[in-house]
């Protein structure tokens, strides 16, 4: 069998089996439908949604939430994390700190946030600064601080400045570690922004789901999660992808 299909078919083997078990308890079992609707409901509710243009503003206002967290997040972690990985005084004077924070769980954060900044957009994209920023941190300080020595000793040879010691030396060395930061802190802010959506919030994807809650109608939640989880995936390719064209070697080295 080609590898390509085997993938393929290994990667939808379980949606399906999920698919038909789900298929086959809402037709022949007496599961309420606001517990769990069937297919076809949720299909149609799919439809309903689109055509009233509800899934694509809910959708573009989470998005929106992120995107805005997220920046910042990669902002703030790439710099502190490098300066970090690169300087003893400041890996002294703020790893504690950070480590101690960063053992607090996002949700736990969550009430003293909207306490701080209201219900608005500000907490919003607060939570996911805070839920994104530790892991490209954390990342980002591993690969800078794992640079080998041999590599900054020739730098200092060259006489190059910190700035250009880290451009030509740090940063190549830690970019793989850097872009798997990226990649988990996108996962988390999506995470985060569902999670504050859900506690407090007037729009987005999570209001939704809370609001269907309610309401009893898990078929709008079904449709959400759905949309949630494609949505993620599809940036998480594209930051894969990204991945893949700042780091050619790592291709070259996965088919050794």
């Amino acid at each position: 069998m080609n590898t390509n299909l085997r993938k393929v078919l290994n990667g939808i083997a379980i949606p399906v089996v999920v698919v038909i078990l789900w298929w086959y308890v809402t037709t022949f079992g007496s599961i309420p439908e606001g517990i769990l609707p069937n297919l076809p409901k949720v299909g149609a509710t799919f439809k309903e949604m689109i055509a009233s243009g509800q899934l694509f503003s809910d959708l573009g206002i989470s998005i929106s939430r992120v995107l805005k967290g997220y920046g910042l997040a990669v902002t703030i972690g790439i710099t502190l994390g490098s300066l970090i990985g690169m300087f003893r005084p400041v890996r002294e004077l703020f790893l504690p700190m950070l480590t101690v924070i960063r053992q607090i769980p996002i949700i736990a954060w969550i009430p003293l946030i909207i306490l701080w900044a209201g219900i608005g957009e500000a907490s919003k994209v607060i939570i996911i600064v805070l839920a994104a920023f530790f892991p490209i941190l954390v990342n980002t300080e591993s690969g800078i601080s794992g640079t080998p020595g041999g590599f900054l000793e020739v730098a200092k040879l060259y006489g190059l400045s910190p700035w250009k010691t880290f451009v030509k030396v740090y940063l190549p060395h830690a970019l793989p570690s850097i872009l798997v930061g990226l990649r988990l802190g996108l996962g988390v802010s999506w995470m985060a922004v569902v999670a504050a959506e859900l506690i407090a919030a007037a729009s987005g994807v999570g209001y939704r789901m809370s609001n269907a809650r309610s309401m009893m109608r898990s078929d709008i939640v079904i449709v959400c999660m759905i949309v949630i989880g494609l949505v993620g995936v599809l940036m998480d390719r594209l930051i894969g992808f990204g991945f893949g064209k700042l780091t050619p070697w790592k291709k070259h080295e996965a088919k050794r």
